[in-house]
C-alpha cells in the first residue's frame, strides 16, 4: 500500500511539473493576481475608511509683532555679498574696489598705501580677485590666488578687516590636482565652441593637435561636436590652471575619433591611442604656432618688400608678437641665431635629413645643440628681418630641399604593446565612460 501511495505522490508530482513547464506565465499571471488580491485585501482591512473618520478644526488666534520690534528685527538682520571679477592692467585701488562694488575708503587707502596689497591685486592682469562686503558695501575680506612665474605652487594674498584696522597676509600653498569633463557643438569654429563651453584655450589647441591627422579643424560643420576630459590645478576649489587632455572625442561629418592618453609608468613617456591601441603620435605637429592663421602659403608670391615675383618656400603664419612659437617635432638645435632677411631664426634638426625652420622671431630661448622636445617653446612670433608686420616664417628642408610644410604631419608611434594591452584596457573603459557623461550634457541641454 505505501508503494502505492508513492506512486500515486510521484505521478502528482510530475503532472504538476509537466504543468508548470507547460503552462509557466499563464500560472505565474494566475499566482501573482491572487498575491494582488491578497495584499489589497490586507491592506483594506488595517483600518476604517478614511471618508468615515471625524473631521476636526482648529482655530487658534495670533498677534502680529508690532511696527517697531519688525523695524527692530530688520535692523540686527545682516548679510554678506560676494563679488569676484579680474585683474587689469589699467586698475588703480579705486577702479578695482568700485568693479567690486566695494565704497569703503579706509579699505581703499589701506590698498593705496600698501606696496604688499599693491603688487598682489595691481602688478599683474588676469589675476581673480574674490571680496566679501557687507550690506553697506563695506570690505570684510579680500582674496587673490596666482601662480607665480616658474612654481608649481600657488601664492594666496589676503586682506582682511579687524576690530584695529585691516590685515594682509600673503601664503604658499600647493595646488590641488583633479579633473573636468566638457563638451561643446560647433556652430562657427572650434575656438568659439570651447570658449562657449568655457574650456581653456590650451585645452582647445591639445585637441586641435592630437586630432590633427583625422579632422581639420579649420574646416569643421556646424553640428559637429566633441567632448574632453582634462586635467586641471586648483587653489581652494578655484581652478588656477589647466593641464594635460586625458581623453577626448570628436564626432565629425558623422565619424567618430577618440583619443586616449596612456602613460605606462612614472618617468616614461607618454602618448595618446585610439581605443584600440593604435597610436595617434605625428612625427611633426601641423602648426608651430597656435591660435593662428595661414597668411602666406608654400607658392609663388609677389615679395611684399622686394616687389617682385618669387617662390614663397615656407609658410607664413599671422600672430601678435610674443606669441609662443613651438617645435613642431623632437630634435637638436641646428642653429639659433640671426641670418640676413630671417632676422632671428632657429633651425631644428630632425631625423632622416630634415629640418624645420623658424624665422622673424622676436626673441629666441634656445641654444645651438640644445635636444627639444615636440612641442616645446624655441621663441616667440616678431618682425625681424625682412618682415612687414609680426608672423612667424615656418619652413620645411629635406636634404636642404624646400618641401611644403602642410605635407609633414606624419604618422610617428608605435601602437599599445602586448604587456601594456591590460593596463590601457582598463584606461580606455574609464576613458569611454567619462566621455559620454561629457556628451550627455549636450544632449540634456539640447532636450
Amino acid at each position: 500500500m505505501i508503494n502505492g501511495i508513492l506512486a500515486a505522490e510521484e505521478l502528482l508530482a510530475s503532472r504538476v511539473a509537466y504543468t508548470f513547464r507547460t503552462y509557466p506565465k499563464q500560472i505565474t499571471a494566475v499566482i501573482a493576481a491572487a498575491l494582488l488580491s491578497a495584499g489589497t485585501l490586507a491592506v483594506a482591512s488595517l483600518g476604517p475608511d478614511a471618508s468615515d473618520l471625524p473631521v476636526q478644526q482648529v482655530l487658534e488666534a495670533t498677534a502680529p509683532l508690532s511696527f517697531s520690534e519688525q523695524s527692530q528685527s530688520l535692523e540686527n538682520f545682516s548679510f554678506t555679498l560676494f563679488r569676484t571679477d579680474i585683474t587689469r592692467s589699467s586698475d588703480t585701488a579705486e577702479a578695482l574696489l568700485k568693479r567690486l562694488g566695494i565704497s569703503d575708503p579706509a579699505a581703499t587707502a589701506f590698498v593705496r598705501g600698501s606696496g604688499e596689497a599693491r603688487n598682489a591685486l595691481l602688478a599683474r592682469a588676469g589675476r581673480t580677485i574674490t571680496a566679501e562686503a557687507t550690506q553697506e558695501n563695506q570690505l570684510k575680506k579680500l582674496s587673490a590666488r596666482w601662480i607665480p612665474d616658474g612654481d608649481g605652487g600657488f601664492k594666496r594674498f589676503v586682506i582682511e578687516r579687524t576690530p584695529v584696522g585691516f590685515t594682509a597676509l600673503t601664503e604658499r600653498d600647493t595646488l590641488t590636482p583633479g579633473s573636468r569633463l566638457a563638451s561643446g557643438t560647433i556652430r562657427t569654429s572650434l575656438f568659439a565652441a570651447t570658449d562657449d563651453a568655457r574650456i581653456p584655450d590650451a585645452v582647445a589647441s591639445q585637441l586641435a593637435d592630437i586630432f590633427a591627422g583625422d579632422v581639420d579643424v579649420r574646416s569643421l560643420r556646424k553640428g559637429d561636436r566633441f567632448a574632453v576630459v582634462y586635467e586641471t590645478f586648483e587653489a581652494d576649489g578655484q581652478a588656477l590652471r589647466s593641464g594635460r587632455v586625458l581623453s577626448a572625442e570628436f564626432e565629425s561629418g558623422g565619424k567618430v575619433h577618440q583619443a586616449v592618453w596612456f602613460q605606462p609608468a612614472a618617468g616614461q613617456k607618454g602618448s595618446y591611442y585610439r581605443p584600440n591601441g593604435d597610436s595617434l603620435r605625428k612625427a611633426y605637429l601641423s602648426s608651430p604656432v597656435e591660435f593662428s592663421r595661414v597668411s602666406s602659403g608654400f607658392a609663388m608670391r609677389m615679395h611684399p618688400i622686394l616687389n617682385s615675383w618669387r617662390q614663397h618656400n615656407g609658410i607664413d603664419f599671422a600672430a601678435p608678437t610674443g606669441t609662443a612659437v613651438r617645435s613642431v617635432g623632437d630634435g637638436t638645435v641646428d642653429f639659433a641665431g640671426t641670418q640676413n632677411g630671417y632676422g632671428n631664426i632657429v633651425i631644428v634638426k630632425h631625423r632622416n635629413n630634415q629640418q624645420t625652420a623658424y624665422a622673424h622671431l622676436s626673441r629666441v630661448d634656445v641654444k645651438a645643440g640644445e635636444s627639444i622636445s615636440q612641442g616645446q617653446t624655441i621663441g616667440a612670433v616678431g618682425s625681424t628681418g625682412w618682415a612687414t608686420g609680426p608672423h612667424l616664417h615656418f619652413e620645411f628642408r629635406v636634404n636642404g630641399e624646400y618641401q611644403d610644410p602642410a605635407s609633414i604631419a606624419q604618422e610617428g608611434g608605435a601602437p599599445i604593446t602586448a604587456a601594456m594591452r591590460p593596463a590601457f584596457e582598463r584606461i580606455a573603459v574609464s576613458a569611454r565612460t567619462e566621455l559620454a557623461a561629457a556628451f550627455s550634457v549636450i544632449q540634456a541641454s539640447a532636450d
